[in-house]
């Protein structure tokens, strides 16, 4: 396993507008799979089977259904690139849905926390340890950036 690498607030923060329009578009297309989605299931018509069983039913039936699943699997693919997207920029994404993300800091003591930033904040605000969570989520303080490794 490689080094992490270890953010500064400035850094984390300069990476948030372009954080929140990659996961703003990722959010969009969640939605967008799950239309889908409802559309295949009305396409194949057999709401009780399970997403293997619709997906076979879908390529094997009407042209629509094919041409909906077929939608679907673009749509997911693209889905799952967009957030290898997120994490190629050496973020690490925490919940998908609510566009939670954390990026390694270093306090002071050497000790790692996570640098914590949630889909819609203007700025990185917030830290935690590396085992407490987003419930465990801190607010960055004038003493604690004094802390963190700048």
């Amino acid at each position: 396993m490689s080094t992490p690498r270890i953010w500064t607030i400035e850094e984390a923060n300069a990476l948030v507008p372009q954080l929140s329009s990659l996961i703003g578009r990722q959010i969009a297309l969640a939605s967008d799979i799950e239309r889908c989605w409802q559309q295949l299931v009305d396409a194949v018509q057999s709401p009780t089977v399970t997403p293997d069983q619709l997906i076979e039913l879908a390529r094997s039936g009407s042209e629509l259904a094919r041409a909906r699943e077929r939608e679907l699997s673009e749509k997911i693919a693209a889905y799952e690139a967009g957030w290898r997207d997120v994490e190629d920029l050496g973020v690490v994404v925490k919940d998908q849905r609510i566009g939670l993300c954390d990026f390694y800091g270093r306090l002071d003591d050497g000790a790692l926390v996570w640098l914590c930033w949630r889909y819609g904040e203007p700025t990185v605000d917030h830290y935690h340890g590396l085992e407490a969570g987003y419930a465990g989520r801190r607010p960055i303080t004038a003493a604690t950036r004094r802390q963190l490794l700048n």
